[in-house]
């Protein structure tokens, strides 16, 4: 019992002599001075970081945009994407300055991440196949940022491609984010100009000539007033016709995604213009058949 109490003393001495050292440290001109200094160079690191990041995006914005000659897309998507590397390199760069600074063994500890590295190798195949993958979307021009698209599912304006991720805003608000390496299909409606088929029905009585005439010599006034089409919209004439209505077509060429606002002036403009002009369009029509007596 005695040696208990014995070694239970000497536990509460050694206890107090290590708290009384802590204490004496934390107390010490040595130790504040090296929590100046540490703090000092700390937020010089963070201030020199931010710095960094802030000057190195406007200059890489700087870089690229100033070349007005190339695409203005494939331009901005290249910035957004050298400006996220830019960022992680220097606050990478930042933590490993701020380990070093509170005395931590940075060496040892890029060796036990490289031992982690070969660890979880096999469980990251698809983040290194997903930044393989955006690379060589954005090399390839597949798409770039403002463009209108359809990916897998997915429909709307691409508003940010990633190093692993492609971001794209649904036509209802909604917001897509899109792992690069499960990207498979892509359809882009930004790149060449868009067409479109206006149909419409006029009475089958109608005179087709008149109807040729004036919508023709409408379509050939469009050009000075869109700049939106690319070239004078066509007349095409009549493709279909029932036993009470005749259906006229107009072809039209815009730049890429314009089509839809036009097709709906032209649609507009052509039936105030056919009333104008007394030519007849095509209603629906009920007809009434009187059922015959004695058997007829």
């Amino acid at each position: 019992m005695e040696k208990e109490i014995s070694l239970v003393k000497d536990d509460l001495k050694g206890i107090a002599r290590y708290t009384s050292e802590f204490l004496d440290y934390i107390t010490s001109q040595k130790f504040w001075d090296l929590i100046i200094t540490a703090s000092f160079k700390i937020l010089a690191i963070l201030i020199i970081s931010y710095l960094a990041v802030f000057i190195g995006k406007k200059m890489i914005t700087r870089i690229f945009l100033i070349r007005v000659h190339t695409n203005e897309r494939r331009q901005l998507t290249i910035v957004k994407l050298m400006q996220s590397v830019l960022s992680y390199l220097v606050y990478f760069s930042a933590i490993m300055g701020i380990l070093s600074v509170i005395n931590i063994d940075v060496a040892g500890l890029l060796a036990g991440a490289g031992i982690a590295s070969v660890a979880i190798a096999f469980g990251a195949q698809s983040l290194v196949k997903d930044i393989i993958t955006g690379f060589f979307i954005i090399l390839e021009e597949q798409f770039s940022v403002g463009d209108y698209v359809r990916i897998n599912a997915a429909e709307g304006t691409v508003m940010e491609i990633g190093l692993r991720t492609t971001k794209i805003k649904g036509i209802t608000g909604e917001q897509f984010i899109i792992p690069n390496g499960t990207i498979n299909d892509v359809t882009n409606f930004s790149i060449n100009n868009s067409k479109a088929m206006i149909d419409m029905q006029v009475a089958l009585e109608a005179d087709i000539e008149k109807v040729q005439k004036v919508i023709q010599t409408y379509l050939d006034t469009l050009p000075k007033q869109y700049e939106e089409l690319v070239s004078t919209p066509l007349f095409i004439g009549v493709i279909n016709t029932t036993s009470t209505e005749a259906m006229i077509r107009i072809s039209l060429e815009t730049l890429p995604l314009q089509q839809y606002a036009i097709s709906r002036i032209i649609r507009k403009d052509v039936i105030d213009i056919l009333t104008k002009n007394g030519i007849p369009l095509a209603v629906p029509k009920m007809m009434f058949y009187e059922k015959g007596q004695g058997g007829e």
